[in-house]
């Protein structure tokens, strides 16, 4: 998280500046791609929703070669995807200077706020620059399009593409390509449950204000356990003390901390339904067509949460929620309170719902 927040301050300054300094781009006639850079800073989530937009532009374009600027903390996801050639760090120098220098003839910066992704797009010198026009960054893009709360994710990243002739209403499935030893590595973590169908827990957040609380998810584990399901916890180290926690008593096996983000997607794939709150874990259960019980307070659903019927959404809908914008959560003076209304019945008895109907 101190990562995250020296990126934010070096935006506040370094990219105020260089929207200052940067000339405007000259709008070019569009021509048939032939090597893309996707910007994408940020979490797990959006990278995972961005898949979608870019497996439309290899559709479209086969012979392109697509290459992502991404961070740390989300890079993996783009490994899941056959239609990336290449993926470079941000915090890399040498990366970050591949990236300026790449010769690429489209920038798409899928970066929704912050300005030191639409700076280094334009210093790339592409031709064709795309961008959200979402504050004074617009001024570097040939292509500035506008951005919505009220729009799902996944149509704002294909709208980015509108520039390249591709429609953002076009139907587009993301396929997450799961590496072979991932696979084989989570069915040896999974052999003593011995074959049997599971449930899967992801307890953490990023924040304080997006979790539900270890006490509730230690409550539902015991219930699911009742029923003969055996429940898997999973996440970050972060997360591994909460899933001791979670699992103790014989409840359920965590893993939390122990699978890389490949193995865990293996395991998402084999699961009965995942239960989370709006997590990056979530997107990877929808793309996977895994079933999700997903808890909504600060985030917002309009923009965030899956939408078909595989899916159920708990919400409390408070006045004050949802509070979370261009990926920034106020601290809550209420205690996240539209979480914490949501019970262990509630959570239950959409568990058991998914588990009939499927």
């Amino acid at each position: 998280m101190l990562k995250v927040r020296l990126l934010k301050q070096l935006d506040r300054y370094l990219g105020n500046a260089g929207v200052f300094f940067l000339g405007k781009p000259t709008p070019v006639a569009r021509q048939a791609p032939r090597n893309i850079l996707f910007i994408r800073p940020g979490g797990i989530g959006d990278a995972v929703l961005l898949l979608r937009a870019i497996r439309a532009v290899k559709d479209n374009y086969p012979s392109c070669r697509i290459t992502v600027l991404a961070e740390k903390r989300n890079a993996a996801i783009f490994a899941f995807s056959g239609a990336i050639s290449r993926t470079l760090l941000y915090e890399r120098f040498s990366d970050l200077a591949a990236a300026v220098r790449g010769g690429f003839d489209v920038v798409i910066d899928t970066e929704q706020w912050h300005r030191l992704s639409a700076v280094i797009a334009r210093l790339t010198g592409a031709p064709l620059l795309v961008g959200y026009a979402t504050n004074n960054r617009k001024k570097l893009f040939t292509h500035p399009l506008p951005y919505s709360h009220d729009t799902h994710e996944v149509q704002s990243f294909l709208s980015l593409l509108a520039p390249l002739g591709i429609s953002p209403l076009q139907p587009v499935d993301a396929v997450l390509d799961i590496p072979s030893r991932a696979v084989t590595a989570i069915e040896k973590k999974l052999a003593v449950l011995a074959g049997k169908p599971y449930i899967v827990i992801f307890p953490g957040a990023s924040i304080p204000e997006r979790r539900w609380g270890t006490e509730k998810f230690q409550e539902l584990a015991r219930r699911v356990h009742g029923w003969g399901l055996p429940v898997v916890i999973v996440g970050g180290l972060a997360d591994q003390s909460a899933g001791n926690t979670i699992a103790s008593g014989g409840v359920g096996l965590n893993l939390a901390g122990t699978t890389s983000l490949a193995e865990t997607a293996a395991l998402l794939a084999r699961a009965r339904l995942l239960v989370t709150g709006d997590s990056g874990l979530l997107h990877i259960a929808a793309e996977l067509k895994v079933p999700t019980v997903s808890l909504f307070g600060p985030g917002i659903e309009k923009k965030w949460a899956p939408r078909d019927d595989r899916h159920i959404v708990l919400n409390k809908h408070l006045d004050c929620s949802p509070c979370t914008r261009f990926g920034s959560t106020p601290k809550c003076p209420i205690a996240a309170r539209c979480l914490a209304l949501i019970t262990v019945d509630d959570v239950e008895n959409a568990v058991r719902r998914i588990l009939s109907e499927s």
